[in-house]
């Protein structure tokens, strides 16, 4: 990246960490995200607009779910929140990991001032990418807006499909362009020791039994209970 797109990225980045108080996570916390991102997919796949999601993402090497991404009131402008990654292991589901998100403020809609996401993990690019210390979305990977309603027989190529409602509103957000990294505080809360992406997604080294009732046993019943 030359200078000044990699000043863009660390804005990005910035506006994420900005956008959360600087108090320690805490293995209550980290739960409730999880819990947060079981309601978040929950709530995609009940959405009778979300066949192309339901009929995909079983294709898909995994989910990055965002339950929360709040437009934030910076002189910049900016929004940022927190997601999680699970991914396919060789005996079941790996994960979570956790991650933040930051994106420029233009990307909302007019008037929407939060927004929930659900990314489908396409290609192992997409799933490494993920495994680095940030990554930019649609330039370190491609990212498409995952099709709704009537469009839901459309064919969609990209390291990353992205849906995101607000307020009922699809597309609230458009996350291209977003900083992503790994939330190192909140891996180690909810592991109760240091844990990378790779350790939790890659290698399967972690597990908390908090995450299978909550978000775990909801992923795989939407992949077809592999």
């Amino acid at each position: 990246m030359n200078r000044l797109t990699s000043m863009r990225f660390l804005l990005v980045l910035a506006l994420a960490a900005a956008s959360f108080p600087a108090l320690a996570a805490t293995p209550e916390d980290a739960q409730k995200e999880v819990a947060a991102a079981g309601k978040t997919l929950d709530a995609f796949v009940a959405d009778p607009e979300m066949t192309w999601f339901r009929n995909h993402a079983k294709d898909s090497r995994g989910l990055v779910i965002c339950s929360q991404v709040t437009k934030a009131g910076f002189v910049l402008g900016g929004s940022g929140g927190r997601c999680v990654l699970v991914a396919k292991g060789d005996k079941g589901w790996n994960g979570p990991a956790f991650y933040s998100i930051g994106t420029a403020s233009i990307g909302f809609q007019a008037g929407v001032s939060v927004a929930e996401i659900v990314m489908l993990v396409q290609t192992q690019k997409a799933l490494d990418s993920l495994m680095s210390s940030a990554l930019k979305l649609g330039a370190d990977a491609s990212i498409a807006t995952g099709p709704v309603g009537v469009g839901a027989g459309a064919d969609v190529t990209a390291d990353f499909v992205a849906y995101s409602r607000a307020k009922g509103l699809y597309g609230g957000l458009n996350v291209s362009g977003s900083g992503i990294k790994p939330s190192e505080d909140y891996n180690k809360a909810y592991y109760g020791k240091d844990a990378s992406p790779i350790d939790i997604i890659v290698k399967g080294a972690v597990h908390n039994r908090g995450a299978q009732a909550a978000l775990l046993s909801k992923v795989a019943k939407l992949y077809g209970g592999k």
